[in-house]
């Protein structure tokens, strides 16, 4: 959407009343923002922003300086189940902002840049796992196959065009899996079908593998962290507005920095108003955005980072579906550096940090949700199973319960681990069933599942 200027900086004189005083024309600065309530990744350029009017915040600042005091400012949000939908729209001169996972954002740079003079911008994450987890590939939970090799010749869908079709093509290209068919299904399609067995694997992004593990429909039989490609998420801007309103840039990444810090402030809050908002259970929720969760909130652009779009974009020009992308035209950061400095905070520190699950979430406790006293910890695996079946003998009921892969250090729905209990007694949890066995097979551990582990504490 194409910022307009109804008037000049001076305001443009329309014409004289009756009472002989001049009428001015207020410019308008339209900002249209294509956002997805169903993406976990994006909710703090999406979702969050706009239902706490973060943005409008910023604008009312901006009406206070010379250059905009007689600006209309017009903001529309648009919500798309997917990244591909808000690039069309982008092309289409409906919206100049977009929050996409990193698939998608390739080929919004690569798409603009095949034309003669359109572009968009990256400038600016929003949220990123260094493992890859968020996308994943899921069977329904009666399913048989246990790992992806097992798709072979089998049928899977997956939105295409989405970050999980990406994973899909990269799993696909590095196990050497051949004869999948792929169908094109959006997120909710393809969950309906996994819930109902009428589709062998679906593949998606950010949160509905969770969704489907949380509904006790779906099972993950390939998660984003084995393609050990960070998984991005982040703004992309028309060149236009960028050009025309770097103001209007930096306030929209201000509000994104702000989202970042409601979600840390209380994430329990976080995890219950995102709810209400979305409707993606706050178990989920909880599962992204507390301490120890999928998601890290930080919008710096990383070196890594850019390394792992161009390794996407390899992935998508292999399969023959992009056209080529000047990543040095495309992204940029001098905007997200702007609302860093207007914000009081150190750009240069954040770009050092990478959060690494397996080094930061070492020793983390585990985690019971009680449905009426709300989260409890436990420092030990047999202290958590105890509670859990002590809860239950008194019919307590219980939301979720939490734990951590050894492998990854990714936050896992007890329910949905693997446990491999040792000799000694310790209990140790995987997120994938071959992790497990060998871990099993080299410590003389032997693989159980979540209603085992809790029955196999001694009273």
């Amino acid at each position: 959407m194409k910022t307009l200027r109804i008037a000049t900086a001076a305001a443009c004189v329309l014409g004289i009343t009756s009472t002989g005083l001049a009428v001015y024309a207020k410019d308008v600065v339209k900002v249209g923002i294509g956002h997805q309530s169903m993406c976990t990744d994006t909710y703090t350029a999406g979702i969050i922003v706009k239902e706490l009017g973060l943005f409008d915040k910023q604008l009312a600042s901006l009406k206070k300086t010379d250059k905009y005091k007689d600006t209309e400012f017009k903001v529309r949000w648009a919500d798309y189940s997917s990244g591909g939908p808000i690039t069309n729209q982008m092309l289409a001169n409906k919206l100049n902002i977009g929050v996409m996972g990193d698939y998608p954002l390739i080929v919004n740079g690569a798409k603009f840049q095949a034309t003669k003079s359109l572009r968009t911008l990256y400038v600016a994450g929003t949220g990123y796992n260094l493992k890859g987890s968020g996308n994943a590939v899921v069977v329904p939970v009666k399913s048989p196959i246990y790992k992806f090799e097992d798709l072979k010749d089998k049928s899977v869908s997956v939105p295409v065009g989405s970050a999980a079709w990406g994973m899909m093509l990269k799993a696909l290209q590095d196990n050497g899996v051949t004869g999948v068919s792929i169908k094109n299904q959006s997120p909710a399609v393809g969950a309906a079908n996994i819930a109902q067995g009428k589709i062998d694997a679906h593949a998606d992004f950010c949160p509905w593998s969770e969704l489907m593990e949380f509904r006790g429909t779906g099972r993950k039989i390939y998660d984003g962290s084995e393609t050990k490609v960070p998984y991005l998420h982040g703004v992309v801007v028309r060149q236009e507005l960028a050009k025309d309103n770097p103001e209007v840039v930096v306030a929209f990444l201000k509000a994104v920095v702000q989202a970042g810090d409601w979600v840390r402030e209380d994430s329990m809050r976080a995890a219950e108003m995102l709810e209400k908002w979305t409707g993606v259970e706050k178990e989920v929720q909880y599962l992204y955005f507390s301490s120890g969760g999928h998601l890290t909130l930080e919008p710096s652009i990383k070196d890594k980072w850019i390394d792992a779009l161009k390794l996407n974009h390899g992935v998508l020009a292999r399969e023959k579906k992009i056209p080529p992308l000047d990543f040095k035209e495309w992204i940029t950061d001098k905007y997200i550096r702007a609302a860093y400095a207007e914000t009081g905070l150190d750009y240069e520190a954040d770009l050092k940090k990478i959060h690494d699950p397996k080094v930061a979430h070492a020793g983390m406790p585990m985690e019971i949700w009680h449905a009426k006293d709300g989260i409890k910890s436990y420092k030990s695996m047999a202290d958590f199973l105890s509670a859990i079946r002590d809860f239950r003998k008194v019919a307590q009921k219980l939301n979720a319960t939490y734990v951590y892969d050894e492998s990854t250090g990714l936050k896992l729905f007890g329910k949905m681990a693997f446990y491999v209990k040792g000799k000694s007694g310790v209990t140790t949890t995987f997120l994938r069933k071959q992790d497990a066995d060998k871990f099993a097979s080299e410590t003389g551990g032997t693989v159980i599942g979540f209603e085992e582990a809790i029955a196999s504490v001694a009273s």
